[in-house]
């Protein structure tokens, strides 16, 4: 209260200071322009005489204080004007901005009132029009004339910051004086006008860490080396003051969170100096064998660490690779272990930064190094054989029990157990081979042969006496060596054929041989002739010395009506040793050429068909032809021809509509050719069966548990369901219907099925029984009656 009545105290002073001096000025012109209140003449340069105007308004600009919470209204200035001689005639008159809502004139003496609290930082003036004019006539005396009401600033708006709370970040250990963000305020006060608007910062919370320029509320850094890892987040509030930061001055605050970014200051360091762990000696390469970490207060890029071994016995056996997720070493094996070859292992593992500042090398070296110490623990393990794989040689046709060879595996394990051997069953399905379980001798059981199997690949395992889990697996391959067991043949099932015209020593085929032995036991093939026909007066034989024969003629001249065939025994010998031999026969065929040596027939029939057939043959063929083709013709007749109908109507028929069938059914006995289902109406399926020759009278709603009879039941039990239902259907009178059957056998011992001559012909047959079928069969019971009831009506 005291700053707000010491605040209006001065603007009153300063506003009576104003008035004067306006005042002043306006009386000191008044003088020296107006010598009379009624006008000054002067005369012109022509005699003319000149009027000079005098001022009417005696006013100046006109202040008014914001923000007047006063009981009265605030006196703004007054208007008089000359003319205005106090009677009371003269009329004031205000418009404008605000005339006569918040400012009020008084209309006899000229008196502004702004009558509401006026706010600068909403409107800083007004521009209102004053006009004199006669009380009376309301003649205006004067011209109008504008003037302004500015708006007095007071402090009366506390500075505000943009944003209430405000984020920044700087990097760890920065030097003093490094900008970390600048905060800025506003006063809505007129910064013109005193120092109601002159801001000065200062920081209230946050030291003696950060300081604020008082200016340009720029936050700078004050201590050196704060350190991330000791204190990561600070908050600072700053504090923006008016009035030039003096007393009596508003402020307002924000509050501005700091959080210090990482370097990589720190090197990474291992918690303990060394690492004991243990492996399994039956662990395969890539097994984890333990972790070590290596811990680095920074954090992001600047924690990243990267492992490595630089020195240790175990540097072949084990790798250590990094695990970015968790920034572990991860020690693995890299090669198999033998417990019983060396028990431990040692490793001097190095951890390093992966990013390194320059501007903090001097705090290196950033890399740590750890002993780590691996113990191979022993593991029951399985035999192993002293080769990886056994490759034994077998002759072929050797006898049973012959040894292939001999394959041997120990245990690795200090109790150095017993082994037994078998073989795998499903590589050697055949059971060509047997093997000693004691000693691992593999013999045979069978005679190989090497034309059939030229390699037999089988499995041998070998299994611990006293742990028969623990087991090894060994490939076998035996190879069968050939020997020379089989004769060369022919190459193919030779045939050739030699023209009646061939010359003498004239080649007309070329021979060539197989032996299924390899080629060591095979070729060169020898050929020749065997000894008894070795002057052989048709054909002679040439060995190419090229695995080839070559067969000639040796004489001149053959007819196939003496001898159209010859065949021709060829010895052939192999190169092995013992040689073998085989003896082919070479089909020749002798065959009719041209005089070019072009086969023309090689058939013997040729040259005696002028001997063919008689013509008695000829017409005893022909006779035959002729009887086959008329027995198929009365055949095919008989098969199409018709039957005649067994039914022959009579003149006098009482039916309009007949059908004929062409086959009579067979009775009783038939029960091939009907069909039960042709008998069942498939609107009868739900029990109501529908009458398409009259409209009923009402709806007939069949009895429950009367449904259609299966395709299984009996004639009899059908025929008697259907007249069941008839018989209980009042308003569906009888209709005729005819069921056509497709066949109906023949020698029935009912005879013919049809009645409709029997009332026009004497019968012994009884109707009688049509009276007990119901009134559906009235009628029907009337007209094939009894004979004398027949006469009796006639």
């Amino acid at each position: 209260p005291k700053m707000k009545e010491d605040n209006c105290l001065h603007a009153a002073l300063i506003c009576l200071g104003m008035l004067y001096y306006s005042h002043a000025i306006t009386m000191d012109k008044l003088n020296h322009a107006r010598p009379s209140l009624h006008g000054h003449h002067e005369k012109g340069k022509e005699g003319q005489v000149l009027h000079r105007s005098k001022r009417g308004w005696v006013w100046n600009q006109f202040f008014v204080i914001e923000e007047y919470t006063g009981p009265d209204p605030v006196l703004v200035g007054r208007l008089h004007s000359d003319i205005d001689s106090g009677d009371g005639n003269i009329k004031y008159i205000l418009s404008g901005e605000g005339a006569g809502i918040i400012f009020v004139i008084d209309d006899k003496s000229g008196n502004i009132h702004a009558t509401k609290t006026l706010d600068r930082e909403e409107r800083a003036q007004y521009t209102l029009t004053a006009q004199a004019v006669d009380r009376n006539t309301n003649r205006p005396l004067e011209p109008p004339s504008e003037f302004i009401v500015k708006v007095q600033d007071i402090n009366d708006n506390p500075p505000e910051f943009l944003h209430e709370n405000y984020h920044a970040n700087v990097p760890e250990r920065s030097n003093v004086g490094t900008s970390v963000i600048q905060v800025t305020a506003s006063d809505a006060d007129d910064p013109t006008y005193g120092n109601s608007a002159k801001l000065v910062y200062s920081i209230l919370e946050g030291q003696p860490y950060f300081s604020v320029e008082a200016q340009t509320g720029i936050i700078r850094t004050a201590l050196p080396n704060m350190d991330r890892e000791a204190k990561e987040e600070y908050h600072v509030v700053i504090q923006a003051k008016d009035m030039g930061g003096h007393m009596g001055g508003l402020s307002g605050t924000t509050k501005v969170t700091i959080t210090l970014t990482d370097v990589n200051d720190n090197p990474p360091k291992f918690p303990q100096s060394v690492y004991q762990m243990s492996v399994s000696e039956a662990a395969v390469p890539g097994e984890e064998v333990g972790r070590v970490k290596a811990k680095d207060p920074d954090i992001g890029e600047n924690g990243l660490v990267a492992y490595s071994i630089i020195d240790g016995d175990g540097m072949d056996m084990f790798e250590i690779t990094t695990d970015y997720e968790t920034q572990e070493g991860v020690v693995k094996l890299k090669k198999l272990l033998d417990f019983e070859t060396k028990k431990s292992y040692s490793l001097k593992v190095e951890a390093a930064n992966v990013h390194i500042d320059p501007k903090f090398i001097s705090n290196g070296p950033f890399k740590d190094t750890v002993t780590v110490k691996i113990s191979v623990e022993d593991a029951d393990e399985p035999p192993v054989f002293l080769k990886p794989s056994y490759i034994f040689e077998v002759q072929e046709n050797a006898a049973s029990g012959t040894v292939v060879g001999k394959v041997h595996a120990k245990d690795p394990d200090a109790a150095n157990s017993a082994i037994r051997y078998s073989i795998d069953r499903h590589t050697d399905l055949e059971r060509y081979f047997i093997i000693n379980a004691e000693d691992g001798n593999i013999k045979t059981i069978k005679t190989l042969d090497r034309e059939e199997i030229a390699w037999h690949n089988i499995s041998v395992f070998a299994v611990e006496v006293h742990k028969q889990h623990q087991e090894a697996k060994v490939p076998v391959a035996i190879k069968v060596i050939d020997v020379n067991d089989n004769a060369p043949k022919f190459a193919a099932a030779y045939e050739a054929f030699v023209c009646e015209n061939a010359r003498s020593n004239q080649q007309f085929i070329t021979i060539s041989a197989d032996d299924k032995d390899e080629s060591a036991n095979g070729p060169r093939f020898i050929f020749s002739l065997p000894p008894e026909i070795i002057h052989n007066p048709n054909f002679t034989l040439r060995d190419n010395r090229d695995n080839t024969a070559s067969v000639l003629v040796r004489r001149e001249g053959f007819s196939r009506q003496k001898q159209d065939l010859y065949l021709l025994p060829i010895v052939i010998s192999d190169g092995g040793l013992p040689p073998m031999s085989s003896t082919n026969t070479l089909t020749i065929r002798v065959c009719g050429c041209d005089s070019n040596g072009s086969l023309l027939s090689c058939n013997a029939e040729a040259y005696i068909l002028n001997a063919g057939l008689s013509t008695g043959a000829l017409i005893a063929i022909l006779a035959c032809i002729v009887i086959l083709l008329v027995i198929v013709v009365l055949f095919v007749t008989l098969k199409r021809q018709k039957k005649e109908p067994l039914i022959i109507f009579e003149e006098e028929d009482v039916r309009e509509n007949i059908i004929t069938y062409d086959d009579e059914g067979g009775g009783e006995e038939d029960t091939e050719a009907f069909d039960i289902a042709t008998l069942q109406n498939p609107d009868g399926i739900n029990g109501f069966i529908p009458r398409k020759d009259i409209k009923p009278e009402y709806q007939y709603m069949p009895r429950p548990g009367l449904r259609p009879a299966p395709n299984s039941v009996d004639v009899d039990d059908f025929i008697n369901t259907r007249i069941q239902e008839a018989d209980n259907d009042p308003t569906a009178p009888p209709y005729d219907s005819i069921q056509i059957y497709g066949y109906e056998g023949r020698g029935s011992v009912a005879g013919s099925l049809s009645s409709l001559e029997s009332a026009t012909t004497d019968s012994d047959l009884d109707y009688d029984y049509l009276q007990n079928w119901g009134p559906r069969f009235k009628k029907l019971a009337d007209l094939y009656g009894s004979k004398d009831t027949f006469d009796d009506d006639c």
